[in-house]
């Protein structure tokens, strides 16, 4: 079997608070990523999304468990090899403009990895800089201007060009279309398609928004409250998925006339410094039961999607 790409095992990540506790941002995470494959990660704000894409990186190093990229563990490895490393792994960040340095033209910006990995010759570099301009759809005369004098859209096309410049084989992408117009996420959202066929990369698109995961992912991993709930190919946790939790989230996109009925959850999510007993989703679950209650749902299986729940959808 071909070793994946990347290999997140049993990753947590833990905050301590002022005045006493934690805060369990991501609680044992496990998943993989395959070579060219794109997993969608998707969950309502504050489920820990943002943390684990930091996390996958060691941009925020995990507090347990291991993350392995190319079959190299990212933990322990000292600050020089961790530079190297990124070199194959970059991010794509929610807000463009917080990610790019307004002192800096966009040409400086996007040549920036190279200088850092010590990538080309100064030729090499620029003649670099203008093919990535034009691969992201950017004129030619952008590269000597500055991110306050581009729209949102093109400051994200900026941001991915930056972010392909060292020639990564993942790319770690964190609401990159949130703060987008509608119209303007279509076309992000078909750029990125684009160049992950043609670059033959790896993903993993990180969101809320399960309308956005559908358009890119071959797998989505559903997660709450810090935990993945329900991983599986993108098709079958679409037209049918098996946590509530799931169905929640799918109800809230899907097309008039639908027959779906998921019912509505009750209340808000937890506080991840005090997760409910068992289950996580327990309290809000319309079909929780006392057992969802008192214990954690081991990993099932059903028809190559994985989830814990001790009611799923069958």
């Amino acid at each position: 079997m071909t070793e994946p790409l990347l290999r997140v095992q049993g990753v947590s990540m833990d905050f301590p608070l002022r005045g006493g506790g934690v805060l369990h941002a991501v609680r044992d995470v496990s998943f993989s990523l395959a070579n060219g494959e794109t997993l969608g990660i998707v969950g309502e704000s504050g489920s820990g999304k943002s943390t684990l894409a930091r996390m996958l990186l060691h941009l925020a190093p995990p507090t347990a468990g291991a993350v392995i990229m190319a079959g190299i563990a990212l933990a322990g490895l000292s600050a020089a090899a961790l530079r190297r490393q990124r070199r194959h792994m970059q991010m794509v960040f929610q807000d463009p403009m917080a990610a790019l340095d307004s002192r800096m033209c966009v040409g400086d910006i996007i040549a920036e990895p190279l200088h850092i990995h010590g990538i080309g010759t100064k030729q090499s570099r620029a003649a670099r800089v203008a093919e990535l301009c034009a691969m992201v759809g950017l004129p030619a005369a952008a590269l000597q201007r500055f991110p306050h004098e581009f729209s949102g859209g093109q400051r994200q096309r900026i941001s991915i060009a930056r972010a392909l410049a060292p020639s990564p084989t993942l790319l770690v992408l964190d609401e990159p279309v949130s703060a987008l117009d509608v119209s303007i996420q279509a076309q992000i959202l078909n750029l990125l398609v684009q160049i992950r066929q043609d670059l033959a990369l790896s993903y993993v698109f990180i969101s809320h928004d399960l309308a956005v995961i559908r358009h890119v992912s071959d797998r989505i991993a559903v997660m709450y409250l810090g935990q993945i709930v329900e991983t599986g190919p993108a098709e079958a946790v679409l037209r049918r998925p098996r946590h509530p939790y799931a169905e929640l989230l799918l109800s809230a996109v899907l097309e008039p006339g639908s027959r779906h009925t998921a019912a509505a959850p009750k209340g808000e999510p937890a506080n991840p410094a005090d997760p409910p007993s068992g289950c996580a989703f327990h309290p809000r679950c319309p079909r929780a039961s006392a057992r969802c209650a008192a214990e954690y749902p081991p990993p099932a299986t059903l028809d190559a999607q994985e989830f814990r729940c001790w009611h799923p959808a069958v």
